[in-house]
């Protein structure tokens, strides 16, 4: 297991593994309840959305995958990194996905349409962890080149470099 999640309501963890899969586990009976099957390497972040609805993954096959938790159904591809996608995160407001890559960038993704609304560049090395302020305006990136990276989400310019 590389990556785990609790949803909003704490009834469901999402696990991400090396098996390819994302799986949604009951808390209270501690039961797998689903099997999300689509990846086609290591699932490597899984984050809920604020509403619980949907689960985010990122995998080593270089894509970043939404999954309709009530159907398990998948209901976007979201391609574009040239590197496996190392962590994913929710916009507070549900609306969209940030990933962070070894392909050294941070995209983010408009999460009705799929598609790819910024790529953020600015790191020297893979970018390991990315979070949404709580207000949704700023991204955090981490990387392998020692720094964390702050990001205006509007204009898609790093705002400091810590």
């Amino acid at each position: 297991v590389t990556s785990v999640a609790f949803s909003p309501d704490l009834k469901r963890v999402a696990s991400g593994s090396r098996d390819n899969t994302v799986r949604l586990w009951d808390v209270t009976i501690g039961s797998c309840e689903a099997v999300f099957e689509n990846h086609s390497r290591e699932v490597t972040s899984v984050a809920f959305s604020p509403d619980g609805k949907r689960v985010a993954s990122g995998s080593e096959d270089k894509t970043v995958r939404l999954w309709d938790v009530a159907s398990g159904s998948c209901e976007a591809v979201l391609e574009g990194h040239s590197r496996s996608v190392t962590s994913v995160a929710f916009s507070p407001d549900g609306k969209r996905v940030a990933s962070g890559s070894g392909d050294k960038t941070v995209r983010l993704w408009d999460v009705a349409s799929g598609s790819c609304e910024a790529v953020l560049e600015g790191h020297s090395r893979s970018v390991t962890s990315v979070a949404f302020s709580p207000d949704g305006k700023r991204v955090a990136s981490g990387s392998w080149d020692n720094t964390v990276r702050l990001w205006d989400v509007a204009g898609g310019s790093c705002e400091a470099v810590l």
